[in-house]
C-alpha cells in the first residue's frame, strides 16, 4: 500500500511541473530587483538579461576559464545541485527548459533526436566553455557567450529594443548568435527540448550527476509487463528503462504515471538494489 501511494503521489506531482517551472521563473527574473550577480544560480539563464537575479553558471565557468581562475563557488553550487537533484534541475527549475516545454506544447509533428547527437553537449562544454576561453580568451568568436541562444533571447533582444526605444545607438547581436537562436526556436516546434538534448553544457554537467544523484527514477521489476506505457509517456528519449536513470533523464516524472515506475532516493537504492522482487534502478532491468 505504501509503494502504491508513493507512485500515485509521483504521478500527481508530475501534473504540476509546469507550475513549479513558472514559480521558479519568477525567482530567476529578479522580482525584488536585487541583482545578485556575484552569486550564480544552478540554471541556464543569462546574467546580462535585464531581469536576471543571479549570474549564469556557464557564463561564470567560461569567463573564469578565460581569466585562468578556478571558479570554486560556481563549481560548488553545481556540484551541490547535481549531487542532490541531477537532471531534476533541468526538468523543474531551468527557465530555458521551461521555454522549450512551452513551445513544445504547440501541436506540430515531433521527431526524436538521434541518440549520438546527445554527446555534442559535452563537446560544447569542453570546447566552447572551457578550452576556447582558456586558450584564446573571451574575444574569440567561438567563446560560448558570443554564441549562446539564451544570451541572444534574454539579453541581446531586450537590450536592443530598449536602446531603440530610448533613441540610443542600437547594437545588434552578431549574425552567428542570431542564427543559432532562430534555429533553436524553430527546432523547439518539432522536437522536445532540442537545446537541452543536443547542445546545453549545463545539461551535460547535470546528466553526469544523474549517475549518482540523490533523486532518481526506479522501476518495479516484478510488476513491469512490457506494456511500453512509460516509453510512450517519455518525451525526451526512448523511455525510462533506457534513459530514466541515465544521463538523458530530466526527472519530469511523466513516466511515473505507469504503475511500475516511481521516483526514489539514493537511500532506497542502497537498501533494495539487489533484493529480488523489490524496486531496482532503471537501466538494470531486462539486462540493461
Amino acid at each position: 500500500m505504501a509503494k502504491k501511494q508513493a507512485r500515485s503521489i509521483s504521478s500527481r506531482v508530475a501534473a504540476w511541473r509546469i507550475w513549479f517551472q513558472a514559480a521558479f521563473l519568477i525567482a530567476w527574473l529578479d522580482p525584488l530587483m536585487v541583482r545578485l550577480h556575484t552569486f550564480c544560480s544552478p540554471v541556464f539563464h543569462c546574467h546580462s538579461c535585464p531581469w536576471a537575479t543571479f549570474a549564469c553558471p556557464i557564463g561564470v565557468l567560461a569567463n573564469f576559464s578565460a581569466l585562468h581562475i578556478f571558479p570554486f563557488v560556481a563549481v560548488g553550487i553545481l556540484l551541490i545541485a547535481g549531487v542532490s537533484l541531477g537532471g531534476f534541475v533541468c526538468g523543474w527549475v531551468c527557465p530555458f527548459g521551461f521555454l522549450q516545454d512551452l513551445i513544445g506544447r504547440i501541436p506540430t509533428p515531433k521527431f526524436h533526436i538521434p541518440g549520438w547527437m546527445r554527446h555534442i553537449r559535452f563537446v560544447v562544454l569542453l570546447g566552447l566553455v572551457l578550452i576556447v576561453p582558456y586558450l584564446w580568451g573571451e574575444e574569440h568568436s567561438l567563446f560560448f557567450c558570443r554564441l549562446c541562444p539564451a544570451g541572444a533571447l534574454e539579453a541581446a533582444v531586450p537590450n536592443t529594443v530598449q536602446s531603440a526605444m530610448a533613441g540610443q545607438e542600437v547594437v545588434w547581436p552578431t549574425l552567428a548568435k542570431s542564427a543559432i537562436l532562430v534555429v533553436i526556436l524553430l527546432a523547439m516546434l518539432f522536437t522536445w527540448r532540442p537545446w537541452c538534448t543536443v547542445l546545453c553544457p549545463l545539461g551535460a554537467i547535470f546528466s553526469l550527476c544523474n549517475l549518482f544523484s540523490f533523486v532518481f527514477i526506479r522501476v518495479n521489476k516484478e510488476s513491469c509487463t512490457d506494456c511500453n506505457l512509460c516509453r510512450r509517456l517519455c518525451r525526451y528519449g526512448g523511455g525510462p528503462r533506457e534513459i530514466g536513470g541515465d544521463m538523458q533523464c530530466i526527472r519530469c516524472l511523466d513516466c511515473t504515471k505507469c504503475k511500475s515506475v516511481t521516483i526514489s532516493s539514493v537511500l532506497s537504492r542502497q537498501r533494495t538494489a539487489n533484493a529480488p522482487g523489490e524496486l531496482v534502478t532503471i537501466g538494470e532491468t531486462h539486462g540493461e
